[in-house]
């Protein structure tokens, strides 16, 4: 069993970089998983625990120019009421209304959604959609230095990803969606809240004539990690929005995933359910 031997609760960013470059160390926030994950034995503290609650610049959204910042500690409950979130990335609202409980929504942040990397992460889903960057801050050589991935690249298998032990999730950045913009948000689980979903859907492009374009198209909890799906995106692009191009649009979505069976649902299952909330997000949008 792991034990804790120090404990930290920096207040800056510039310091839990620090701290992080002293050493392995485990990362705290909302801590709606990782307590979950520790007390069943599935992940082990390291000696140092960092709480990075005080960090307040991590918290909150921003629009700077056309760049909209998601401070890593925003947590869910924050996206509902959000006027920024609301006018330029209502899909985030409408995930987070679906997100677990009010109490978990509550505590739980964007980012221990993101770094969580589960497949099935609700947040993740219209974040790739909206082509988020991941915002890591490190201090390697005595000053704090940032880099930015695309939050495509970012997962790297069920509960990993590409940031090293050195590195802190500071937020996510997103250029605002173009004009006539469009989008929405789907999963589906056996109970509306306090379930992990079987599959969910997150689907936006510019409408205009009944033309789509600038197709985003994201899947979750269908793959090892959730992923944007090219061959969707490409099946709908500069198309009509009409009953042939949506049902087409399905069919491809339901065949370019790679889901499992497990307890919660089979492979077809979650091939259905993918058709299904595509079809409808675009009949919607339409």
């Amino acid at each position: 069993m792991s034990t804790i031997e120090n404990y930290l609760a920096p207040s800056s960013i510039d310091d839990a970089a620090a701290a992080l470059a002293a050493g392995s160390a485990t990362i705290v926030a909302g801590g709606t998983d990782l307590m979950l994950q520790a007390g069943s034995g599935q992940k082990e503290y390291a000696p140092t625990l960092i709480n990075i609650q005080k960090i307040t610049e991590m918290r909150g959204v921003s629009l700077d120019g056309d760049t909209i910042r998601i401070g890593a500690l925003t947590t869910i409950t924050d996206l509902l009421t959000d006027e920024i979130i609301a006018e330029h990335l209502p899909v985030m609202a409408t995930m987070a209304d679906k997100f677990a409980s009010d109490q978990i929504r509550n505590a739980g942040t964007v980012g221990g959604n993101i770094c969580n990397a589960s497949p099935a992460g609700d947040g993740i889903v219209p974040l790739l959609m909206y082509k988020a960057e991941a915002v890591l801050a490190s201090k390697p050589n005595g000053s704090t230095e940032t880099r930015k991935v695309p939050l495509d690249e970012f997962f790297t298998g069920p509960g990993k990803s590409v940031i090293q032990e050195n590195e802190l999730l500071i937020g996510v950045d997103i250029a605002v969606p173009p004009a006539g913009f469009v989008g929405g948000f789907g999963k589906f689980g056996p109970r509306p809240a306090l379930e992990i979903a079987m599959a969910a859907v997150g689907l936006g492009g510019v409408v205009k004539d009944g033309v789509i374009s600038d197709v985003r198209v994201a899947f979750g909890a269908v793959a090892p990690t959730p992923i944007r799906s090219a061959e969707t995106e490409a099946a709908l692009e500069g198309k009509k929005l009409d009953e042939t191009t949506i049902s087409a649009a399905g069919e491809i979505a339901s065949s370019s995933i790679s889901p499992i069976t497990d307890i919660r649902a089979s492979d077809w299952y979650r091939r259905h359910l993918i058709r299904v909330m595509t079809e409808e997000i675009l009949n919607d949008v339409s």
